[in-house]
């Protein structure tokens, strides 16, 4: 039902995720990210809440298997979820409950987690994270989308995916990228792709709107002089 690209990026400490999904607004409900702490994928019959709590375990300054073990032996109905961490210094860890659907598995690596579940080859993780650590993009968003891309290549799930979601957190407690495409017929990765291409040229020119104001570029619509 869902495969996911959790990582921290090495060069700018910045944490970031993409995931798609069969169902719509999957973005919505299974990335979680903080600025300086982590990052978590929340997935298969997902619990939302569990994203903050492990979070928060992370924040106390333990690592992700740490964070990850006193989540999962502390809440009830664990069987249906399965996770991705990610720590702060590139420590990862992964769980897959005995009820995660389908043909599913995770793969780590070098401060990253791929993982699904329903997926049409259990191959799909392993090509979504080795298209990722090859990425030649020239950005962080772009290295996490070519691994999405390459996961749907490979299979992806089962059946049509619908819904895809970017999001990238770096030195902010806000996403100076957070893309979402809650719905689409035809291919919401492409969609998602598109939308970073359109983002990306004035990404940093919102994130000074937000910082400096004074110092942004105006907007080049009627009125804004």
């Amino acid at each position: 039902m869902t495969f996911s690209l959790v990582a921290r990026d090495p060069e700018t400490g910045a944490f970031g995720m993409v995931v798609t999904s069969s169902s719509p607004a999957v973005a919505a409900r299974c990335i979680h990210l903080r600025a300086g702490t982590g990052g978590v994928a929340s997935q298969n019959v997902t619990d939302p809440g569990l994203g903050a709590r492990i979070l928060d375990e992370l924040a106390n300054g333990i690592d992700a298997v740490e964070a990850l073990a006193r989540v999962v032996e502390g809440t009830d109905f664990i069987d249906f979820r399965q996770l991705s961490v990610v720590d702060n210094n590139g420590g990862t860890a992964t769980f897959s409950g005995t009820g995660t659907l389908g043909t599913h598995r995770t793969v780590e690596f070098n401060g990253a987690v791929a993982a699904g579940n329903l997926l049409s080859d259990a191959r799909v993780p392993q090509a979504m994270m080795d298209a990722y650590q090859n990425s030649k993009a020239d950005s962080f968003e772009g290295r996490l989308i070519d691994g999405l891309a390459a996961g749907q290549a490979a299979g992806g799930e089962e059946g049509p995916v619908h819904s895809a979601g970017l999001m990238v957190l770096d030195r902010h407690d806000w996403a100076p990228t957070d893309l979402r495409v809650d719905w689409d017929d035809d291919d919401p990765i492409a969609a998602l792709a598109r939308l970073w291409e359109r983002w990306a040229p004035e990404k940093e020119a919102y994130r000074t709107r937000a910082v400096s104001p004074g110092l942004a570029p105006s907007y080049g619509v009627p009125g804004d002089e």
